[in-house]
């Protein structure tokens, strides 16, 4: 039994991650600022679900709040800390980009500080399969040299890694990031594609599909992700004790840092994705087909070995059992 903290626990990965942790009998202390950047009451319907959960505390605060922050983490005194909160979304970064500075570099300066001034144990971090940027060689592997970001919030992203890797190696915190690979599932965010085609195909109005439906995504379900995090957040990151400078390897390093990507190593076309939303909704979709938006890739795939090979464990569901959890979700909570 541990305490933990998690941030974005009102979150989509964090809630679910919360409810998986307190199952389990750990205690946790979820954190969260509630914003506004999808439907609160979303976010607060999630939290309810875990008050209602033995061992669970609530903190609302701010992360680039600097003393908030140190106080949480002083009052706190966690063992663990797997962070999840950030200001999420490739395409908002293109309208609000002073918002990901707040909240995934300044924040993520407060979450690193808090872990060094008080002992934490291992630091579990989300980064994001956004960082292979204009990568094009797959599957994408965390051995691989990741500085051609394509949007601001993936430039974020790859900044904390590196941060990270910093603060473990000044330190000696041990630090995990995790490039999650396009996350779906019950109690998904309003403004991610599954919910957004959901929503448009109920009501009969148009789907945005962006670059023809021609995109292929490693749709990961939130089940996997969370078995994965849980796995990795309990085998603490290590040095690797062959790294080498003159032929450094991006995906570990001489001090406690390690880089795991989690995907389903299945990459689906989004048109296919649409056809098995389609299929479970009993309802055609009308297409509104457009060109790739600015900050989107064509493509992802993640190369899970690492994983695989450190924790057991692999992410395995197919889009048709999570697609099909995700529409009995929906129609449940909206009454549709």
């Amino acid at each position: 039994m541990a305490k933990i903290l998690v941030t974005g626990a009102a979150g989509f990965i964090g809630f679910h991650l919360t409810r998986r942790l307190l199952e389990r009998g750990d205690e946790v202390v979820g954190f969260d600022n509630l914003n506004d950047y999808y439907d609160v009451s979303l976010k607060e319907a999630r939290l309810k679900q875990l008050e209602g959960c033995g061992g669970f505390t609530f903190a609302r605060g701010d992360l680039a709040d600097q003393e908030g922050m140190a106080r949480l983490f002083a009052e706190g005194q966690f063992s663990k800390v797997v962070h999840l909160a950030a200001q999420a979304g490739v395409r908002y970064s293109l309208v609000n980009p002073h918002a990901y500075i707040d909240s995934n570099i300044s924040g993520f300066m407060n979450i690193l500080e808090g872990c060094r001034h008080n002992g934490v144990e291992h630091l579990v971090y989300a980064s994001s399969s956004s960082v292979y940027g204009a990568n094009t060689l797959m599957p994408f592997s965390v051995h691989h040299n990741v500085d051609h970001p394509v949007s601001l919030y993936a430039a974020t992203k790859k900044a904390n890694e590196l941060m990270a890797h910093t603060y473990a190696s000044l330190y000696k915190i041990p630090c995990t990031g995790l490039r999650f690979f396009t996350v779906y599932g019950p109690w998904g965010r309003p403004d991610m594609a599954l919910f957004l085609f959901t929503r448009a195909i109920l009501e009969g109005k148009p789907i945005d599909v962006y670059n023809e439906g021609k995109m292929r995504r490693d749709f990961t379900y939130v089940d996997d992700i969370v078995e994965g995090v849980i796995r990795v957040t309990d085998r603490t990151a290590t040095a690797n004790r062959a790294w080498s400078g003159e032929a450094p390897d991006p995906g570990t390093s001489y001090a406690p840092y390690r880089i795991y990507n989690i995907g389903n190593n299945n990459p689906v076309e989004l048109l296919r994705f649409i056809e098995v939303l389609e299929e479970k909704l009993g309802k055609k979709a009308v297409r509104n087909l457009l060109p790739i938006q600015p900050g989107d890739v064509p493509a992802t795939c993640a190369d899970v070995d690492d994983l695989m090979r450190d924790v057991g464990f692999a992410p395995k569901t197919p889009i048709e059992e999570g697609i099909g959890r995700f529409v009995e979700w929906y129609r449940n909570y909206y009454l549709v």
